[in-house]
């Protein structure tokens, strides 16, 4: 085992350096074990029972952390050496040995040259394993007239290279693995064409690199392909995030129980919807002020997401945020401090905008925590691989966690001007493009559900974090966003969060939370609708509807809506322009008012 000593910023270990990630430190190819192989004295437990409930149970641990100069005795993660294959820079000797001198493990080659990783690696298909390419095997293998019986039974594996020659080619066809005594030689163009792997015998292992080998249980029938060590494709994280907020009950749960615990509920029970149930349902309903028609949906249980056994993540914060709304100035203490502003605060505003307003907050505190829940390698939908691979029942899941405490601002809009609108034909149809395309994309488990309320309030959370990059002195990337938009349920949502938080520091500066006042934010917004209106690739992205990763944009492309893609809760897809501002027949949410402001202003 080669010891390398190398700093990481706590939020790396969650992405991109988290498990099964592989990480290029000091001329050295590692990749990050999983929790099971932590400390876990020296990485600390973090609190949040409501990310845990949603992860099925389990502990949240930050990795270990040092301030300072690091030690011998520093806490610290272990990474393995991955992959083992290395070529020499100066004679191209390609081996899987570390040299020694002096008893001291040294990244160098018998002739002095620096040893280099192996730039591809072979990955499962669809099992989600990585390991290394087994090269002087795969050197010797071939259907062409060069595999001789000398080359067949050659064990020469000390004289294995790693040449680069333009003499066979450009490209990789330059690049070839050759056998000093056998003669064999053969180039990466081969090692890439479909199942050139598998034809050469060479099989998955169905485990990662740090597992042992006895650890695989079955064996992995899945193909491998050869790709770049470093592809973006080699690793996609799976990460769940929560406010640690108070978790509040949204009102269809506190109706339920409030009908459950009145009296005249169980003789709506008896009545079983009889001649009697409208009244009595009406009487109820009258006293708790609610609807008889949300009264007969409890009692008869027509409702299943009522009786959901946990609240999804978004429902409780999205009742916290709503309850903070209606109090104005907030003098409560803890990680979560929001400011809330009426509607007869919007003054100046256009009605155009201000009608869909309901409410604005400014969220001065808040605490996020990050779990890292596990990873998939080479597609969206090939086998997922948890970021815990004890495999002993008895212990409990431990997630790679991280927490920030920052500040934000929350905007909601309301909901009779956003029903009104989404139940529009034009509207409903060029949502229906990306809802298809979704259904057919290997992302579909990972994506919300682009209803038309979704794609207009995640185009404007881009476009207002385009504008705040200007303003708050925070850039684009620093900037995070949370998108509460979805009619399916009980209680129906639409609004935006808009918050930056950091996890070396306890809080931020307020650069971002200040601009939350009506009179800073409502110009902010109509100016974010304004950079939007003209983009510069129209009028080619307007009239676009087949834009971004699998065409999962419509009128949207890096030169109006699209932002960084660790901002995006969505990767930069299911955005578009029209459904914002109108155009090509089709309503927007926001249309009209850039027109209402140029005529206040003078400006045509």
């Amino acid at each position: 085992m080669q010891l390398i000593r190398h700093d990481l910023r706590v939020s790396e270990t969650i992405s991109p350096f988290g498990v099964g990630a592989v990480v290029d430190v000091r001329g050295e190819s590692l990749i990050a074990p999983d929790t099971s192989w932590w400390d876990r004295k020296t990485a600390p437990e973090i609190t949040c029972d409501r990310l845990v409930a949603q992860l099925g149970g389990g502990v949240l641990r930050q990795a270990p952390t040092h301030a300072g100069r690091a030690g011998k005795d520093t806490a610290s993660l272990l990474y393995w050496r991955f992959p083992a294959w290395r070529f020499c820079e100066r004679c191209g000797s390609l081996s899987q040995l570390t040299g020694s001198d002096k008893g001291k493990f040294r990244n160098a080659c018998e002739c002095g040259g620096t040893l280099i990783p192996m730039r591809y690696v072979a990955v499962c298909e669809t099992g989600s394993h990585v390991q290394d390419i087994p090269w002087f095997m795969w050197a010797h293998r071939g259907n062409d007239a060069m595999v001789t019986e000398e080359v067949r039974f050659c064990r020469a594996y000390k004289e294995l290279r790693f040449e680069r020659s333009s003499k066979h080619g450009d490209g990789l066809s330059s690049l070839r693995v050759v056998c000093g005594k056998c003669k064999r030689s053969r180039p990466f163009s081969e090692l890439v064409t479909k199942d050139a792997l598998l034809r050469d015998g060479v099989r998955c292992n169905g485990r990662q690199p740090w597992e042992p080998e006895d650890a695989v249980p079955q064996p992995c029938e899945s193909h491998l392909v050869a790709v770049q060590r470093g592809a973006t494709g080699n690793y996609i994280a799976e990460r769940v995030s929560a406010l640690d907020i108070p978790e509040e009950k949204p009102r269809s749960q506190e109706i339920l129980e409030k009908v459950r615990a009145h009296d005249l509920y169980q003789r709506l029970i008896d009545d079983n919807g009889g001649p009697k149930s409208e009244q009595i349902a009406g009487w109820i309903a009258e006293e708790l002020g609610a609807t008889e028609e949300s009264v007969l949906a409890v009692a008869f249980e027509t409702d299943s997401e009522s009786e959901a056994p946990m609240l999804r993540l978004k429902d409780g914060e999205w009742a916290a945020f709503v309850k903070k709304l209606g109090g104005g100035r907030d003098r409560a203490v803890g990680d979560f401090v929001v400011d809330g502003w009426a509607l007869e605060d919007f003054t100046g505003a256009p009605i155009e905008l201000s009608s869909r307003i309901a409410g604005l907050g400014q969220v001065r505190r808040v605490r996020e925590v990050r779990a890292l829940k596990g990873f998939r390698r080479h597609s969206a939908d090939a086998d997922f691989i948890r970021a815990d691979l004890d495999r002993d029942p008895k212990h409990s899941p431990v997630y790679p966690s991280l927490e920030l405490f920052g500040e934000g601002i929350f905007l909601q809009f309301d909901e009779q001007s956003l029903s009104d609108w989404e139940s529009q034909p034009a509207v409903r149809a060029r949502a229906r493009i990306l809802m298809d395309r979704r259904e057919q994309s290997d992302w579909s488990h990972r994506l919300d559900v682009p209803e038309p309320r979704f794609i207009a309030l995640h185009t404007i959370a881009h476009l207002l974090v385009r504008r705040l990059a200007f303003a708050s002195g925070y850039s684009s990337a620093s900037l995070q966003e949370r998108i509460y938009a979805n009619s399916d349920r009980a209680d129906k949502t639409a609004g935006i969060l808009i918050y930056t938080a950091a996890g070396d520091a306890q809080g931020t500066l307020g650069g971002l939370v200040r601009l939350g006042e009506p009179s800073q934010l409502l110009p902010l917004l109509v100016a974010a609708l304004d950079d939007a209106d003209v983009c510069s690739n129209d009028p080619v992205c307007i009239e676009s509807d087949r834009q971004g990763s699998s065409q999962l944009n419509l009128s949207a492309c890096h030169g109006c809506a699209l932002i960084s893609e660790t901002s995006c809760e969505t990767g930069n897809r299911l955005l578009d322009r029209q459904l914002v501002l109108g155009g090509s027949e089709v309503p927007g949410l926001l249309e009209g008012v850039l027109e209402a402001v140029r005529r206040s202003s003078g400006v045509q």
